[in-house]
């Protein structure tokens, strides 16, 4: 069984409190993107479950990597017999996409399917909330509003259809942890989901990522690649997650594909939304 779990960008996002545990209340709109990862699953060819991974350098053992850790998530809890698993890496880590958390969801829903285990998303989703907070997000793989420590999920009202992203990663990795010991919470001063609904025009003015002020002042490139996704054209422009990765959304390919012309040094994606 194959299949091709795909990456997020956050569309806003907001950190409103620093709680007594020491993670951090926020409030952001995850948005699926058609940039995907391939993942593979068969029986396996010996006695020990393996994972081969292809693509991307992954810089973690197999037995660490998230896609094993939902495997014997399931395996414990429902005795699965071994199984090969491939992974091809396509999404860049350390760019706030999600990749390695999208990765571990479809690993699930893939080895529920296989196995027939029977288990609804709802469930699903409590289980890979304990694989990290944004995993239940890739099990609904919609447009959802996150709250908590990003793993409380509810509906938001956006749609991207028919406009085009263009994804810049630069060779800069940040952080998360990093990024929030440099983020003063606050309060936000409007609803994301206010704002979305007003339409894409208003979002820049609007439509904030609170990582970007500390993290842009300690690498301005991201700044200056922001910057030149606005000056080519984009409608909006943003730092996704704790970054690394910037997003245009363009209203024609044209325009993406011209204004991903400048970026040919860094990894970069056009994509239709």
């Amino acid at each position: 069984m194959i299949t091709f779990p795909n990456a997020k960008i956050n569309l806003g996002l907001n950190i409103v409190n620093r709680r007594a545990d020491g993670y951090h209340d926020i409030e952001t709109v995850f948005y699926p993107i058609p940039l995907a990862d391939t993942l593979e699953i068969v029986p396996a060819k010996g006695t020990e479950t393996t994972l081969t991974c292809y693509g991307r350098a992954v810089d973690c053992p197999p037995e660490k990597n998230l896609v094993m850790k939902a495997y014997r998530l399931l395996q414990e809890a429902y005795n699965l017999p071994a199984v090969d698993i491939y992974l091809v890496k396509c999404i860049p880590d350390g760019a706030g996409l999600g990749g390695g958390s999208s990765d571990a969801s479809f690993c699930m829903k893939m080895l529920n399917e296989m196995f027939a285990l029977g288990l609804s998303n709802e469930q699903l989703a409590a289980m890979a909330a304990k694989i990290g907070a944004d995993c239940p997000f890739f099990i609904y793989n919609k447009p959802m509003m996150a709250t908590g420590i990003g793993d409380e999920f509810g509906p938001v009202e956006v749609n991207l259809h028919g406009k085009h992203l263009l994804l810049v990663k630069p060779d800069v990795s940040v952080p998360t942890k990093a990024a929030y010991a440099q983020v003063t919470p606050a309060p936000a001063a409007k609803p994301i989901p206010s704002i979305l609904v007003e339409g894409i025009e208003g979002w820049q003015a609007q439509l904030v990522n609170d990582f970007e002020r500390s993290v842009f002042a300690q690498y301005p490139s991201l700044a200056a690649i922001k910057q030149a996704l606005l000056d080519s054209g984009a409608q909006y422009a943003a730092m996704s997650g704790s970054g690394s990765s910037i997003f245009g959304i363009y209203d024609s390919a044209e325009l993406a594909e011209t204004a991903a012309k400048q970026f040919e040094e860094y990894s970069h994606y056009v994509m239709h939304l």
